[in-house]
């Protein structure tokens, strides 16, 4: 009993020894950045094109669009159909994946849902199968199995002789329904991104599929993906996509049908569609971006950089130029997953704390992309975070500091800018300036109140 008591006093002594030094750190580091001045804030709404499908009118469009003869042929009473559901927050995923089902059922077949994100979810069956509950998508909520397995089978091999997988209950249904988005990459550019191509060849290939076509790395994605994918239109039971194209501000612009052999042809072409109507932070550069949240569920790289600029790879490029990223926290439905982290140079120790490695580094592994990882400095709070980034600019006019801010990378019809912008916020027709400057609202702890309400 002595010696247990013995060693309890040391190791309540060594931690607090530990706590001493991390409290002398923090003042040490509080003090470089208490002089620093974080300009006041403006809302502006930044203003894009508005074509959109209401909600209420989705189900009768997807219906509307598989009876055509083309595709309602192709179900037969009787048939397994699979129906792919991705990892992304894609805007009413739930209404036209359980319309899919519905139509499906309508036909007289047995539709399932299968979970097609490569390694998202930390690679396994639950974590997948989390990531379709928070999205809606359940076994209540489609009225139908939702299948969630990791084992593959391979079907063939592509034209360089390597080997092609697809999950296995997908392979053993009759007929595979693609749903999925069309949009521009975070990491390449190529005739087809991220899409009908990408969702068969990584989505649909799980882990297995997706290491094997990611193992060049990202230089080569634009050559494997349709290599891959034009194997399994011709070795698996693809039907047809139902592919879905966004507006600026996240909501559906246009669903579309495509039998499987127009998908080679016709993607491409809705691909330069969608990259049209790509929002965009309507400022060209700025010294300081803060990003208010980033996950899984707003871009595959925590952050979209096709909007914010962070390229991880330089196959890709565009969005806003910064010299200094901070990222404040970590989504909810990301599910821990850090994803993106590494493309900013600060961070909260809220953010550190949330983000969990075991779920984070499958995905990168398996991208070979692994400094989307890479840890920046952690500052203690929002506060310290943004002020970092704005010390360590160079060659910036502090009196002046540029500063863009924004909720997250999928959602940037409203943003924050610093009262340098005004004049030209206010000559500029894409902004509508929504607010005075005024200084930005931090609690007793130094984070801020507003936190991913921009």
């Amino acid at each position: 009993m002595y010696v247990y008591r013995l060693l309890k006093a040391k190791r309540i002594y060594y931690t607090h020894i530990e706590q001493e030094g991390v409290n002398k750190m923090e003042n040490v580091v509080s003090k470089l950045l208490e002089d620093v001045q974080i300009p006041r804030m403006f809302r502006v709404r930044q203003i894009f094109p508005t074509s959109r499908i209401e909600p209420e009118m989705i189900p009768g469009r997807v219906a509307s669009l598989l009876e055509e003869p083309e595709f309602a042929s192709q179900i037969q009473p009787g048939m397994k159909i699979a129906i792919t559901v991705g990892s992304r927050q894609i805007a009413n995923v739930t209404l036209i994946t359980r319309a899919i089902v519905d139509f499906v059922r309508s036909r007289g077949a047995s539709p399932f849902i299968v979970a097609a994100m490569g390694s998202h979810g930390g690679a396994t069956s639950e974590g997948q199968r989390e990531v379709l509950r928070q999205f809606g998508v359940t076994e209540e909520t489609m009225g139908c199995p939702v299948k969630t397995s990791m084992e593959v089978v391979k079907i063939g091999v592509n034209e360089e002789g390597t080997d092609v997988f697809i999950g296995k209950d997908s392979a053993e249904a009759d007929g595979i329904i693609i749903n999925c988005r069309i949009k521009p990459h975070t990491c390449f550019r190529g005739p087809y991104e991220s899409g009908i191509m990408k969702m068969m060849t990584i989505g649909l290939g799980k882990q297995a599929g997706a290491s094997v076509c990611h193992a060049a790395g990202f230089k080569y994605m634009a050559k494997y993906v349709p290599m891959f994918g034009k194997t399994i239109l011709r070795e698996a039971p693809i039907l047809f996509a139902v592919a879905v194209l966004e507006n600026a501000y996240d909501e559906t612009e246009r669903i579309v049908a495509l039998n499987h052999d127009e998908i080679e042809e016709e993607e491409p072409k809705l691909l330069e569609t969608a990259k049209s109507l790509l929002p965009r932070i309507c400022v060209p550069e700025c010294d300081v971006l803060i990003c208010d949240v980033i996950g899984k569920n707003f871009s595959g790289s925590g952050m979209d950089p096709n909007i914010t600029g962070t390229f991880v790879t330089p196959y890709a490029s565009g969005g806003l130029k910064s010299q200094r990223v901070a990222v404040l926290d970590l989504s909810d439905e990301s599910h821990h997953s850090g994803v993106g982290i590494g493309m900013a140079h600060a961070t909260t120790r809220r953010f550190y704390e949330k983000m969990d490695f075991d779920l984070t580094y499958p995905n990168l592994i398996t991208s070979t992309v692994i400094e989307n990882a890479r840890i920046p400095m952690v500052m203690k709070n929002d506060r310290e975070a943004i002020g970092l980034c704005i010390k360590t600019c160079t060659e910036a006019d502090r009196d002046n500091i540029r500063i863009v801010r924004i909720s997250n990378s999928l959602k940037v019809e409203h943003i924050l800018l610093s009262e340098s912008y005004w004049e030209e916020a206010r000559a500029n027709p894409c902004l509508e300036i929504e607010s005075r400057p005024q200084p930005m609202a931090f609690d007793g702890e130094g984070n801020l109140t507003d936190l991913g309400a921009v």
